[in-house]
Order: C-alpha cells, then structure tokens, then sequence
C-alpha cells in the first residue's frame, strides 16, 4: 500500500514537472514571436560630413517601425513615415534637376564577430541644378530581394548647387527587428517643402549599397566564457569539523549512560 501511494505521487510530481517545463517553453516562444511582432527599433544621428569632420555631436533620435517586411516585391518605397503630410503622388518620376553623386557604406559593431554588423554608417551626396534647394532623405532597408522598409530619416538640410561641401551622414544601430542576412540599401531625396519625390540611390546605382551583411544588436551578443569556480577545502577545516563530530557522539554515549570506548 504504501509503495503504491509512492509510486502515486511520484507519477504526479513527474507529470506536474513536464506540465510545467512544457508551459513555459511555450511561454518563451510565445514572447519571441510577440517581441517579433512589436516592430523595430533603431537609433540614428545624422550631420552634414562637415559637421562631424569638425567634432559636432549631431543629432541622435530612435525611430519605431511595424516588423520588417519579407514577402512581396521590392517596389518604389512610400517616403518617411515620421512625416506629417503625405508625400506628393508624383513620387514615381524623379526630378531631373536633382541627382545623386555618390553614396559610401562602412559597417560596424560585430560583438560576436559572426561576420554581422548592426551598425551603418552611411555617407551621400546629393546635388542640384539649383543654387540652393531644402530637402530631406529618407533610407531603407531590404533582406534578400524583398520589399524596402524604411529605418531612418533626415531632418531638413541644405543642398547648395553641384557642391560636395553638403554631403551629409547617417549613422545608424539596429536595435532590434532585423534578423542575420544580406541587405540592401535605398536613399531617397525629398522636397522639403511640398514632400515631392526627387531622386533616389540604391543597389542598381552602385555596389556600396548592396549585399550588406546586418543584424540587430539583440542578435549581435559576444559568448561570455563560463567561469568555474573551485572551492578548495583546507585538511584543517575538515579534521575541525571531524573531531566536533566525534566528541558529540561521545557526549550522547555518555548521557545514555553508555561507557567510554
């Protein structure tokens, strides 16, 4: 009977315990694909080249986006998300009068150096016809061929003719959102006052903006080697903790009225 009520109870410990790793191995992949879902996150500090040449800090703000997009075609992108009015319906034609010179990439932060970076440095120039002209950028992101998904946009700047003296710098940390791959890079160049579409910069312009291999800094994490930590007991600590224990034997013998061994 009683070997039976133990057998019980140990099927019901063991039934409770694979409930409950079970439960939350659930929960885990539950959170995963929550935190997935929430979107991504990164944060940029944007300059003109000449600023950051001569140590101006820039300025640093995080941006929120729904979760990256990985089916469908890679077709013209819709503008920044962050702006208040709608970007002109005309986007689709670029605006000859403004163009792009060139466009420069350098990745960094690789902390677990699986040859992925979650860091981007990006350097362009635009010019234009015009003497001076107000616009602003905006840059996204596609993993292997897919749709673009914006990650970052300019304030207002300043374009000043054919000049190199504009060319202006975005740099970037992927938080959170993108998973390991190859990924491509779109800039395009917006007017500032009425949002019209004016010229854009990507993979097919030039190699610096392709085949890029990113990853957010959730994913970039260095392996911290495990410590070992070794008690080493001392041959007079434990003859201590030896004769204690006989001479309290011997004091329980004797108050049982046993004799001396």
């Amino acid at each position: 009977m009683i070997t039976y009520a133990m057998s019980v109870t140990r099927s019901k410990v063991s039934a409770w315990v694979f409930l409950s790793v079970g439960l939350i191995v659930l929960s885990m992949n539950a959170l995963a694909a929550e935190t997935e879902e929430q979107g991504r996150v990164s944060v940029s500090t944007q300059s003109t080249r000449a600023e950051r040449d001569n140590g101006f800090p820039g300025k640093t703000r995080e941006d929120e986006f729904t979760a990256l997009e990985l089916a469908g075609d890679r077709v013209a992108a819709k503008g920044s998300l962050s702006r208040s009015k709608p970007v002109a319906q005309s986007m689709q034609a670029a605006n000859a009068d403004f163009w792009f010179y060139t466009a420069d990439v350098e990745l960094f932060n690789d902390h677990d150096r699986d040859g992925y970076y979650h860091g981007i440095d990006l350097l362009f120039d635009a010019d234009t016809y015009f003497a001076v002209a107000n616009v602003y950028a905006v840059v996204y992101l596609s993993l292997d061929g897919g749709p673009w998904n914006e990650y970052a946009a300019t304030d207002d700047f300043t374009l000043f003719g054919a000049s190199s003296e504009d060319d202006y710098v975005i740099v970037t940390e992927l938080l959170s959102g993108y998973p390991s791959g190859s990924y491509d890079v779109l800039i395009e160049l917006f007017d500032a006052y009425d949002n019209t579409f004016l010229a854009s910069y990507g993979p097919d312009d030039t190699p610096e903006l392709s085949f890029l291999p990113l990853e957010d800094a959730d994913r970039d994490v260095a392996d911290v080697p495990e410590v070992t930590v070794v008690n080493h007991h001392h041959g007079g600590g434990s003859t201590g903790a030896a004769f204690i224990l006989v001479l309290a034997l011997l004091v329980l013998r004797r108050l049982r009225g046993a004799p001396y061994a």
